[in-house]
């Protein structure tokens, strides 16, 4: 397999750049759609952006089980390569699409039938509430868009092929961009959809990408062959998949309790508060998404020398890792230091969403210093097999430290003290992700 001498034989630096740059590069393009799109909604007006913003940890719930499968899929991928296990490598991709497309036919249920609960349990708007039904029936019920394609992806970063993920999520980022305004503001002939065109160019995008993601396997992907005639799901695959890709799921979705624990103690303040909140996720998801690029770079790396037992290059490959990340962060945290009102003025931030948001975004950024650090280290415990640290690690900062603090400074000091829960969580995972570093190490890299 060519894919051997690469990750197995490269020098690291170069290696980890030519794995994750790509994969930067696409998730950059991912950032900023992620940013447009919040943009153009915030111009049909404040109720629109609220809605987004109360519709995200259905979202992050859906793209937390995408990518928990994706990571299962990607260890065994990557470490059956390593051990020159063609035959698991092809079950690990066939089941894994197999995975995917049961995951969107719960979710497109969900969207069909949930989404008007889901609102009614944040809010009594009733612009709000249907607002958030309009976009989030839509992103939930043509989800097979997303699911496909970030499976398709996966297999590619699982063999190393990295720069094909960049030109399908690329595609898919930009046409989303380009269809945006069209859609939501009936331009070119179109007619105008507000809310439901902002969905619908994420799923038009999504879609686009998932077939492009597919034939790039199909015709280039020679190290893994996809069974479709006469594919079984293989229970033992399977079981593999979601030991580690379980808790990777549980990890992300608690994210999504958490959003929605601080959108419920937010919004008693103001539904502006709520809107600042989901600004916060868009913008510093162009601080986090070149991190999480490199976290995709990086977990075949350690999965595929993990399987050939080469302590060194783990070793070399995580401390590069961590450096190139906090030096990310260190960047994102000057430019939220520095420009918050910059920040906030693309959301056509007026008087009130500006004297809430500017010290919001000042205090979540004491975050940055130390969330580089945090996201690599979790990312090891994955790419050697023990997810369920990882999941320790975030269940105790955003379950057991982020909401209780929220609520309790909420209470106590008003809602400038809340944002100080999520920087004083990022130093709880600094210490209890080094914890289990440091037993990982002694019990799996160290004998190597």
């Amino acid at each position: 397999m060519p894919q051997e001498n690469k990750m197995g034989s490269m020098p690291i630096n170069r290696l980890l750049v030519s794995m994750s740059l790509p994969m930067v590069i696409s998730m950059l393009v991912q950032a900023l759609y992620n940013i447009v799109d919040s943009i153009f909604v915030s111009m049909i007006n404040q109720e629109a952006l609220t809605a987004v913003s109360m519709a995200f940890p259905v979202q992050n719930l859906l793209i937390a089980v995408s990518s928990g499968t994706c990571v299962g899929v990607n260890a065994l991928l990557s470490r059956s390569l390593g051990e020159k296990n063609r035959e698991a490598a092809d079950l690990a991709a066939s089941n894994g699409l197999f995975l995917a497309f049961i995951n969107f036919v719960v979710f497109a249920l969900f969207g069909f039938f949930g989404s008007r609960i889901f609102f009614e349990s944040q809010t009594s708007n009733p612009v709000i509430i249907e607002y958030g039904i309009q976009y989030m029936e839509i992103v939930c019920i043509f989800s097979f868009g997303l699911f496909g394609e970030m499976m398709f992806e996966r297999i590619l970063q699982s063999t190393g092929q990295t720069f094909y993920c960049m030109i399908t999520q690329g595609t898919g980022a930009i046409l989303n961009i380009i269809f945006d305004p069209i859609m939501i503001f009936g331009l070119f002939g179109m007619p105008a959809m507000g809310i439901k065109g902002a969905a619908a160019a994420t799923v038009f995008g999504q879609i686009v990408a998932m077939l492009l993601a597919g034939w790039i396997n199909h015709r280039k992907n020679t190290d893994v062959r996809i069974r479709v005639k006469g594919f079984k799901p293989h229970r033992h695959t399977i079981g593999i998949i979601y030991q580690v890709g379980v808790p990777s799921i549980i990890m992300q979705s608690i994210s999504s309790v958490m959003t929605f624990g601080m959108n419920k103690i937010l919004v008693v303040f103001s539904e502006t508060a709520v809107a600042v909140f989901g600004v916060y996720f868009k913008l510093q998801s162009f601080i986090f998404m070149p991190v999480f690029g490199l976290n995709n770079g990086m977990i075949p790396i350690i999965a595929y020398n993990y399987g050939a037992r080469s302590k060194k290059r783990i070793m070399q490959t995580i401390r590069l890792s961590i450096a190139i990340a906090v030096g990310i962060m260190l960047i994102g945290f000057a430019i939220f230091q520095l420009v918050p009102h910059l920040l906030l003025g693309l959301f056509q931030a007026d008087s009130n969403m500006l004297s809430i948001g500017v010290p919001a975004l000042k205090t979540i950024s004491l975050s940055f210093l130390f969330a580089g650090y945090c996201i690599i280290i979790g990312s090891v415990f994955q790419a050697l097999g023990n997810g369920v640290y990882s999941l320790i690690v975030s269940v105790a900062r955003q379950l057991v430290c982020i909401l209780p603090l929220a609520y309790f400074f909420s209470k106590t000091f008003g809602l400038q003290a809340v944002w100080y829960a999520i920087p004083l969580a990022e130093i709880s995972s600094v210490v209890i992700g080094s914890l289990l570093f440091l037993r990982i190490y002694r019990k799996k890299i160290r004998g190597l």
